[in-house]
């Protein structure tokens, strides 16, 4: 009879009184014929567990291989949940809608932090603190005028964040409870008034200090917009715009960034530099550039009348389609939904033009194509989400800023929980190695004889 081992290397024993047995999962491994009693706690089997399954006493144990990550859980987190096949989003049991329709963005990023929704007591706390910590220091108008005007935004607020840890040498204090707090009210507050200083020195315009009486949404657009008026008077479906995608992009999940957040965090390094690290994860075109791309895509159309030549094109794999389908979700993406009657409200408030006629020639045949529904292929939030910053009239370029200012709440709360969890220790992923043996050095340059100079 084949050997039965635990997952703690002892013999599998059974249940006292007959009860049921915890779920597990049974491995045979046919190489040695031994089988294996793997726990199985919250639908996952912990890799360190199949470490004990070796072929023979030289073996350092089994590995588990995911490129991607495509079905490894690095976490258990306690902030976001992703329903992907039921189009499910919710912040810490909230549903995204509800978030979207009723919430600030403020309210939002408390609750990602902290787990439940400020009483008004801790809201207007927080709103203070974050309102009055908006300013930068004077020396980051002469760092941001060392970078070309033309330099991309991303690079910018990469580097300006990462700045801010210079300083703010105390924040490397990470344990300190004091110092998180403050570390993360900084940031909230300062990525925007970043970002608008970035804006302001692509256009060639003079920075435009933060106003305190202004909410957290308004004072980004006056820091962005405001001229020669005294006051800034938004455009209220501007506001409403840029309040609800911040709460749509503040947090999702283990995504590329969040994943850099956490990984560059595991280090213990200061939380500007592992944000700085999700700005730069954040900066590639199949992450928060995916809206730029598909702004990008309409532009390469150019007129409504290609939209079905481009279509038949895509089908035929000479071209892709930016803005539809998603890693996470296989069915419609619930703040697609939500965004699209947003944008519908923000297309009314500006008026209608070539590149939004091409876009929503785009969303109507694909919505109706049986290639793109059998495939799952709907719109997702970068689609929309493009077309209500084109219609406010940012610069293209300028649209995975817009996403960091709002994953900055998110990935905070995500560095915190890393750092407190006592399960995680600095990221060190495994490889499986599959080059070359040992062997022998020889040289297989020509050999130079060095004579010693005489004086």
């Amino acid at each position: 009879m084949a050997d039965t081992m635990t997952a703690g290397g002892g013999p599998a024993t059974d249940v006292a009184g007959g009860g049921a047995a915890p779920p597990a999962l049974e491995v045979r491994d046919t190489r040695t014929g031994k089988s294996y009693t793997i726990p199985i706690v919250d639908g996952a089997i912990r890799a360190n567990d199949l470490k004990q399954i070796k072929s023979g006493p030289d073996d350092q144990g089994l590995l588990s291989y995911d490129p991607a990550f495509l079905n490894t859980a690095a976490c258990r987190s306690k902030i976001t949940f992703i329903d992907g096949d039921r189009g499910i989003l919710r912040y810490r049991g909230y549903p995204i809608e509800q978030l979207a329709e009723k919430a600030s963005f403020l309210e939002v990023a408390w609750l990602l932090r902290h787990g439940d929704l400020p009483t008004q007591t801790e809201y207007d706390a927080w709103v203070h603190e974050v309102t009055y910590h908006t300013y930068v220091h004077e020396n980051f108008k002469k760092f941001l005028e060392g970078f070309r005007y033309d330099a991309h935004p991303m690079s910018m607020l990469c580097s300006a964040v990462a700045a801010l840890s210079s300083f703010y040498p105390a924040a490397k204090d990470i344990f300190d409870p004091l110092q998180r707090d403050i570390s993360v009210i900084r940031l909230i507050a300062k990525v925007p008034t970043i970002a608008a200083f970035i804006y302001r020195h692509m256009k060639g315009l003079p920075f435009v200090y933060p106003d305190n009486e202004l909410s957290y949404s308004e004072n980004f657009l006056s820091m962005v917009a405001r001229m020669s008026q005294p006051k800034y008077k938004s455009n209220p479906t501007f506001t409403r715009a840029i309040e609800i995608l911040f709460i749509l992009h503040a947090d999702h999940e283990q995504n590329c960034s969040t994943s850099a957040v956490r990984s560059v965090g595991s280090s213990q390094v200061d939380p500007y530099s592992a944000v700085a690290a999700g700005i730069a994860a954040l900066y590639g075109p199949l992450h928060g550039g995916a809206n730029e791309a598909v702004l990008r895509m309409i532009e390469e159309i150019g007129d409504p009348k290609r939209v079905p030549a481009f279509i038949e094109g895509v089908k035929k794999g000479s071209g892709r389609l930016m803005g539809f389908g998603h890693r996470v979700y296989k069915s419609y993406d619930p703040r697609a939904k939500i965004v699209k009657h947003l944008a519908d409200e923000v297309v009314a408030s500006v008026g209608m033009d070539r590149d939004l006629e091409i876009a929503l020639e785009l969303e109507r045949i694909a919505l109706q194509d049986d290639y793109f529904i059998s495939r799952k292929l709907y719109p997702n939030v970068d689609f929309y989400t493009g077309l209500i910053y084109r219609s406010m009239k940012f610069p293209t370029s300028f649209f995975t800023v817009l996403f960091a200012i709002a994953r900055t709440a998110g990935w905070l709360a995500q560095w915190e929980e890393m750092l407190l969890d006592k399960e995680q220790k600095i990221a060190r992923p495994r490889q499986l190695y599959v080059g070359s043996a040992e062997r022998p050095y020889a040289s297989t340059l020509a050999k130079v004889i060095v004579t010693p100079a005489r004086n």
